[in-house]
């Protein structure tokens, strides 16, 4: 029966190796090495390093993946609000699991590598976020909140023009470029789902005014 102490110590392992290499730089025997551990013991748990890297992902966004799961299901609180609350969580996994890239992109991260660690948490982001915010969307729509016909396809355009306008690795802009974008998309959507203006404003604060504005 898999030790949940093992698995989670290999994880730890490759988490403590990002902050000091590029994961091409990484090996299986590295990351045994760095657990302490057998480097059989490793594929035991994971068949790659990849297998590793995505269960890591998979780890530092467990919470706001719960959080969107929840929030789908309680539809007393107005959709916009729980919009507000799935992102702000997002945003903060999104912080602590890439500050050591930031970090140490001086000390030989490579622009690519922090690519492709970005493009790693964006896909598995919005491959999971995409459901529940669907159904928000959806509770809005039978609600007459949101008049939009295509709900899926709507939850993937916001997610995807907010996970690469604000973590600003695939299109390089300025915070100014960065908040025109964001602000067009809010108009895009209010405009095109019928959604009175203003609603969407949360979208355009900053990261420590999202959560407080959007309990108000």
């Amino acid at each position: 029966m898999p030790d949940v102490k093992k698995y989670e110590k290999i994880l730890d392992a490759l988490q403590h190796l990002l902050e000091e290499r590029t994961i091409q730089n990484i090996s299986v025997s590295d990351i045994a090495k760095e657990a302490d551990m057998g480097k059989g013991s490793i594929y035991y748990y994971f068949p790659s390093k990849e297998a590793i890297l995505d269960a890591l992902i998979q780890r530092n966004y467990e919470k706001p993946l719960k959080t969107a799961k929840n929030l789908a299901n309680q539809t007393e609180i107005s959709p916009f609000t729980r919009l507000a609350l799935i992102l702000q969580a997002c945003r903060n996994s999104s912080n602590a699991f890439l500050t050591q890239d930031n970090v140490t992109l001086n000390d030989g991260k490579s622009a690519q590598d922090i690519a492709f660690l970005h493009r790693k948490y964006m896909n598995y982001l919005i491959a999971e976020l995409k459901p529940s915010l669907t159904e928000i969307i959806k509770q809005g729509i039978a609600a007459e909140d949101i008049h939009f016909e295509y709900p899926a396809a709507l939850a993937e355009i916001v997610l995807i023009v907010l996970a690469v306008k604000l973590n600003n690795t695939f299109l390089s802009a300025t915070a100014e470029d960065s908040e025109d974008t964001i602000r067009g998309l809010v108009e895009l959507l209010e405009k095109g789902t019928g959604i009175p203006q203003g609603t969407l404003n949360y979208l355009t604060l900053s990261k420590t005014d999202v959560f407080s504005s959007s309990l108000q």
